[in-house]
């Protein structure tokens, strides 16, 4: 588990939010929250496939982690009542495991396949004809004796997730039929999902701390629900179990997450930018070094939501720690 997987506050499915999230997650789509428009064109994609009585053409959904894309493919699957298989790009290793996973689909099954962008090119090669024609070419032999056997398949749909939609090929990412990007939430969406998470899990919660906690989240809705559980362990052993804002404050100091959702090591990352680089000009390869993070870690992990809150700009000479950083963090920008 490498560190972005450790952080409270980190996007990344970690060990214990499965159970979390199978328990919180929504069934239909009146039941999920957020994302209007992506639930309003795939309610019409629904109801047209329905009308025909055909399968849903296959669907990509691409975002950031942690925003509902694989809640919502159990939610296309329980809306149009086809069974789900789930897999993912880095399990299927070999053509032959893929030509397995198809053979034994059944007609209107949805076959769900995160980080799709992890697919091996000659696995890829062989969901071409599956996705476009219903068939599996199945190659015999080798060498000039070699030849190709066609099976046909039933119709079925595949659903891919994935959080880096720039890196799927063009001839893959052509044969999805729908595509939808996931946005981060609005507050208001975060604290709606954080006040039906409580009563699911049984939780008292005043108004005011679903606030702070929505706040803290990123606006994601995985965050929510990871913080929303330490914040209930807070209370459940330093006070009676309710969540008041009160208690919430106290939970979020000892978890040394502030009200934008930074933790600890963002703070750090900040300081090192306004006190050794005053600010800027700098580069990825120096702040890895002085932070003693790597340069994809400061990239990937630290550098977006930096960015998001407008805490960080990038120039044609490096990076830039904005004014409204240096704010954050109490410093007045020299």
């Amino acid at each position: 588990m490498d560190i972005q997987e450790n952080r409270l506050i980190s996007p990344i499915e970690r060990d214990g939010d499965e159970k979390l999230d199978l328990s919180l997650r929504p069934k239909r789509l009146a039941e999920y929250i957020g994302q209007g428009r992506v639930k309003k064109n795939i309610s019409i994609s629904i109801a047209a496939a329905k009308k025909r009585g055909e399968s849903i053409e296959h669907v990509l959904l691409y975002g950031a982690p942690g925003l509902g894309k694989t809640t919502l493919a159990h939610v296309i699957a329980n809306e149009i009542g086809a069974n789900i298989k789930i897999t993912s790009g880095p399990a299927i290793e070999k053509s032959g495991d893929l030509a397995a996973i198809l053979s034994n689909l059944e007609e209107g099954d949805i076959l769900f396949i995160d980080e799709i962008h992890r697919l091996h090119k000659s696995v890829e090669e062989i969901l071409y004809p599956a996705m476009e024609d219903y068939a599996l070419d199945i190659v015999m032999g080798k060498g000039p004796t070699a030849r190709t056997l066609r099976l046909d398949l039933p119709k079925f749909t595949i659903i891919g997730a994935t959080t880096l939609a720039s890196l799927l090929s063009a001839p893959l990412r052509d044969r999805f039929g729908i595509m939808h990007h996931l946005n981060f939430y609005e507050e208001d969406d975060l604290q709606e999902i954080v006040s039906r998470s409580a009563r699911i899990l049984g939780v008292e919660i005043d108004k005011s701390a679903g606030e702070e906690i929505a706040k803290r989240s990123r606006r994601t809705p995985r965050v929510a629900n990871r913080l929303l559980k330490r914040v209930r362990d807070f209370c459940e052993v330093e006070g009676d179990g309710k969540i008041s804002a009160e208690m919430c404050l106290q939970a979020f100091e000892m978890l040394e997450v502030d009200d934008l959702g930074l933790d600890a090591i963002d703070r750090r990352i900040m300081s090192i930018i306004a006190d050794k680089f005053k600010g800027g000009q700098f580069g990825l390869n120096t702040l890895a070094a002085s932070s003693g993070e790597e340069i994809d870690t400061v990239e990937n992990v630290y550098e977006p939501y930096l960015m998001q809150l407008g805490f960080l700009d990038r120039s044609p000479r490096g990076r830039v720690l904005t004014e409204r950083g240096f704010k954050h963090l109490g410093i007045d920008k020299a």
